[in-house]
């Protein structure tokens, strides 16, 4: 039994912007006031392992899957600066991309892909100083190939999912490494800011995605924020503009003319070591209205050594909710709860109820620890894979060296139903034990 396409779209896991997969180095070719040049390389190698695999497309076995996935980014990026005309940047990259082995445990790839693609290539417009009522650089302007982050990514996060040969027959290649998500921007892109980062800003824009496991949607988006020392409170807008319904599977049809809202608010409420967040979202289609949100707090342990902080997270999503494009924004679990079960397992960003416990700890300056606990607990079972259970993650990131980062991964899942009986994990409904080991380059 497969789930819906809308349901898979939110599962591709790779931490974008942690350490391990942002890591890179400019090679500074022209560093002046006036203008700037770099050559931009970064990669990611990942080695991964699972004891079980997941009926998610009907081309897995039970037993067991071992793989591989990397990537090299490469381009330039540069500006211009001008006290009477503003700011002018641009990047323009490609990624070179591979799965070997057998691929992921959930079938997204076989470990055939290979593709050597453009990535990002987009410019802009800030204006500096020359609108002081609007603050430091507040307008700014841009368009072309870009990802795009609205609020702390629980809607949109850019185009991330990396599905490969093992889709659909072939239908979703956008050429492997599924884990580590080495794509994100979006095909077409213009987004508008105003206001800066303080006080009353926001914007509005458009984008377009050619990634087909997304149907290739076009949406439109604005958003008003304020943000002040105690924290932000955020308003978003989505509409959909159309989706490739040829592509589009169960729900992804009605992205064509969706609107969302969202209501959202984080800092720490004048409070030093409190962190307060939350987001209450709500999709209005032909079929009706879906609502999701989240309400988390955590607090850091200022007395303590290794900057400990203890969190809790209650989110849960509706039945007939669309994952959209989350992905990862501020640490591990924003927005890919567990590393088994928004990879593999499921759920992926719908039909579910999750509470999460994390500890947070930097012991080092080169060393930082995560541990996550997770309760799933789907809504409706009926048509549907249950995907509820517990999980249980270690994640370390760890700077061996200035241009070497190495994290380390290890998690427990432990799902309710198998996949003959409901569930999605093949073979039996005993423990998984997964294991991955990323290392990152700079250069």
């Amino acid at each position: 039994m497969k789930p819906s396409l809308t349901n898979v779209i939110g599962c591709c896991v790779c931490i974008t912007g942690s350490l391990w997969c942002t890591v890179g180095q400019a090679y500074v070719l022209v560093d002046e006031p006036d203008r700037t040049l770099s050559l931009d390389v970064s990669s990611t190698l990942g080695v991964f392992h699972s004891q079980k695999n997941y009926q998610q497309w009907g081309n897995r076995a039970p037993g067991h899957s071992s793989w591989q996935e990397g990537y090299i980014k490469y381009g330039l990026s540069g500006s211009l600066t001008s006290d009477d005309l503003g700011s002018v940047f641009g990047t323009v990259n490609r990624t070179a991309s591979a799965t070997w082995g057998d691929g992921d445990a959930a079938g997204f790839t076989n470990g055939t892909e290979r593709t050597d693609k453009w990535e990002e290539a987009f410019a802009g417009w800030r204006s500096t100083d020359l609108f002081p009522a609007l603050g430091k650089d507040g307008v700014e302007v841009s368009a072309g190939r870009q990802a795009i982050l609205l609020g702390d990514g629980f809607l949109v996060a850019g185009d991330g999912i990396s599905a490969g040969r093992g889709v659909a027959d072939n239908r979703y290649n956008r050429g492997g490494g599924y884990y580590i998500t080495p794509r994100r921007a979006f095909d077409q892109t213009f987004w508008l800011k105003l206001g800066g980062q303080q006080g009353l800003h926001g914007s509005l824009g458009w984008f377009k995605s050619d990634n087909p496991i997304q149907a290739k949607v076009e949406m439109a988006f604005s958003t008003l924020e304020y943000t002040a020392d105690m924290g932000t409170i955020g308003l978003t807008y989505l509409h959909g503009l159309g989706v490739d319904r040829k592509l589009a599977s169960g729900i992804q049809a009605d992205r064509d003319g969706m609107d969302v809202y969202s209501l959202r608010a984080t800092g720490n409420a004048g409070v030093p070591g409190l962190f307060l967040s939350s987001e209450i979202a709500v999709q209005n289609t032909r079929r009706g209205n879906a609502k999701a949100g989240y309400v988390e707090a955590a607090w850091t342990f200022a007395d303590l050594p290794g900057k400990q902080t203890l969190g809790y997270r209650f989110s849960q999503y509706g039945v007939e909710w669309d994952s959209l494009l989350y992905g990862f924004s501020r640490g591990y679990g924003t927005w890919f709860q567990g590393e088994v079960a928004a990879n593999y397992a499921g759920p992926f960003g719908a039909n579910t109820t999750i509470q999460q416990v994390y500890w947070r700890a930097q012991p080092y300056e080169t060393l930082a620890v995560n541990v996550l606990a997770y309760d799933f607990c789907n809504q409706r079972t009926r048509d549907a894979i249950d995907s509820s259970g517990r999980e249980l993650d270690l994640i370390l990131d760890w700077s061996v060296t200035p241009t070497i980062t190495l994290s380390p991964m290890l998690g427990l899942y432990d799902p309710r139903k198998d996949a003959d009986h409901g569930g999605a994990q093949l073979g039996d409904d005993k423990l998984n034990v997964y294991s991955a080991v990323l290392i990152s380059t700079r250069f």
